[in-house]
């Protein structure tokens, strides 16, 4: 990848791996925007950012994106784990495909303007061909996923667990059913990083170190 023209980064992350914490700190390093999905809803919520909005906008102004930009505050909207309880009984009820052809679309819009970092979102296979994007898995054991997600948010093990294995299973079917592969195959990514014995930091470094070797 190189850095000194327009990249994309795609994180794919398990649920307590701690990989949207990499995300942002590797965008931070970077000097780049994060996005994920809390970042994307935000912005469609608050300021009806729509796939035809986008559309119109690409239409008038070439350089609509970063005038965008300068009007949103996105500190508001670093992400800010929402994680599903299976005891709210909570499930969404739009059609996956629709969700996935809206999500695309703007997250292609925004990666035509500026270099960027994007976390989950089957982000992986939406740029999988293009020319200058790093594609990473960010995994963990179980029992280190368990501790993490009970520690966030404040969660007997039991009911950690199980919002694991619901998100688990929740996204390998989005995935599945958005683009015909598993987000557990390892041949969708460059970097897979397992997150046991590292911190957050480790990951990063190992990161910009593959970054600089894959740059030469």
């Amino acid at each position: 990848m190189n850095k000194n023209e327009k990249f994309v980064i795609t994180i794919n992350r398990e649920l307590g791996s701690g990989g949207r914490t990499v995300g942002r700190k590797l965008a931070e390093k970077l000097g780049v925007h994060f996005y994920d999905k809390a970042v994307i809803k935000g912005l469609q919520e608050k300021y009806g950012l729509s796939v035809r909005e986008i559309e119109r906008a690409k239409g008038n102004d070439h350089g609509w994106w970063s005038q965008f930009k300068r009007l949103i505050d996105f500190g508001g909207y670093e992400s800010t784990a929402a994680y599903y309880n299976p005891a709210q009984g909570y499930h969404e009820m739009l059609d996956p495909k629709v969700v996935f052809k809206d999500e695309s679309e703007i997250l292609q819009a925004i990666a035509d303007d500026e270099s960027c970092i994007i976390a989950g979102r089957s982000a992986f296979y939406i740029f999988r061909e293009h020319p200058n994007h790093i594609s990473i898995l960010i995994q963990a054991s179980m029992p280190y996923r368990v501790r993490r997600v009970m520690a966030k948010q404040n969660m007997t093990e039991k009911q950690a667990i199980e919002t694991i294995e619901t998100i688990d299973k929740m996204r390998e079917n989005y995935v599945k059913t958005c683009t015909k592969t598993s987000r557990y195959d390892t041949r969708n990514y460059q970097l897979v990083i397992a997150m046991d014995n590292l911190t957050e930091d480790d990951a990063v470094a190992m990161i910009l170190d593959y970054i600089d070797r894959t740059n030469r």
